[in-house]
């Protein structure tokens, strides 16, 4: 029986290499998080994945976009913007830690697949704009080149 949204049943792709099933959710995720940026809790995030049966396992391709929020590295204002994460990953029966994902007989958790896509995805050093100066824009004027000696005469 599946009991999670992200849980699904493959028992008949795995009867028929080559064969492939689209699959559509829109689901809820606590806790991803990096240092700088976030998935706001209850944001929606979207799955748009091919799964594809392979002689001996899965390979699931397509996107997750999702919405995320941070700081600016900056000015450190709110920054709010989303993202899509590509996905191209492979489900086997003896997955290899850190390379392939688990596939448990006739079902595939797709979940740590889009946690850890999600998480890869996120910016590490989010700007609310590419114009952006910070927090004390008169101090560092856009106009003077960088001095490595601070300016000092």
């Amino acid at each position: 029986m599946v009991s999670h949204p992200l849980v699904v049943g493959v028992a008949d792709l795995r009867r028929q290499p080559g064969t492939r099933r689209r699959v559509e959710r829109e689901v809820e995720l606590d806790g991803l998080a990096i240092s700088s940026a976030r998935v706001p809790p209850g944001a929606s995030i979207g799955l748009d994945l091919e799964l594809e049966a392979l002689s001996n396992g899965l390979v699931a391709t397509g996107t997750v976009p999702v919405a995320w929020e941070g700081e600016c590295r900056r000015c450190l204002d709110p920054v709010r913007s989303s993202t899509t994460a590509e996905v191209r990953e492979i489900f086997e029966l003896r997955a290899v830690d850190g390379e392939t994902y688990p596939l448990a007989g006739d079902t595939v958790d797709l979940e740590p697949m889009v946690r850890d896509a999600v998480l890869l995805t996120l910016p590490l050093a989010p700007l609310c704009g590419p114009d952006c100066r910070g927090p004390a824009p008169e101090v560092f004027p856009a106009d003077v080149e960088s001095d490595p000696d601070g300016g000092a005469e």
